[in-house]
């Protein structure tokens, strides 16, 4: 056997790099990361009882200011609890920091409503234009849409 290069009669395959389970790995840590974010978002703000509505859409948007109002008549912005004379202080500070300032109420639903009016009354003073409500969509606490009773109500404000 002079002149064979190998006497095992078994193939030796060159090793190479597979790239499904590569593709697996990506798509796995894009949904953990995606996740992890998602349950950020909520971590910006006090945990109150929200009401519900049926044609609520989730809010996805971070660029915002949370402002809470618990059952006991407290009002937070993020986390921080601030004095009822103080919100309009705030209100102005972010104002000034940014024109275009988005402020989302999340106000618990046995806040009394003279709370909320009085949060929306200081952001319109201070100039602040963007404020929307927050509220938990319908499907989520009961599990689907209503099946009976009148359709909601479509139309425009």
């Amino acid at each position: 056997m002079h002149g064979s290069h190998s006497s095992s009669p078994v193939l030796i395959k060159k090793a190479r790099i597979e790239i499904i389970p590569l593709i697996d790995i990506m798509f796995f840590l894009l949904a953990s990361f995606m996740l992890v974010s998602l349950t950020m978002i909520n971590m910006k703000a006090i945990e109150v009882n929200l009401p519900t509505a049926a044609t609520a859409q989730p809010n996805t948007k971070p660029d915002f200011i949370i402002v809470s109002v618990d059952a006991l008549g407290d009002f937070y912005f993020e986390k921080d609890k601030v004095p009822k004379e103080e919100v309009l202080s705030h209100f102005q500070q972010l104002y000034s920091q940014n024109h275009d300032v988005r402020i989302y109420i999340r106000a618990d639903k046995q806040a009394v409503y003279e709370g909320v009016m009085y949060v929306l009354d200081q952001a319109r003073n201070a100039g602040i234009q963007k404020v929307g409500l927050e509220i938990k969509a319908q499907d989520a606490v009961q599990g689907g849409p209503p099946t009976g009773g009148a359709p909601p109500a479509g139309g425009t404000h």
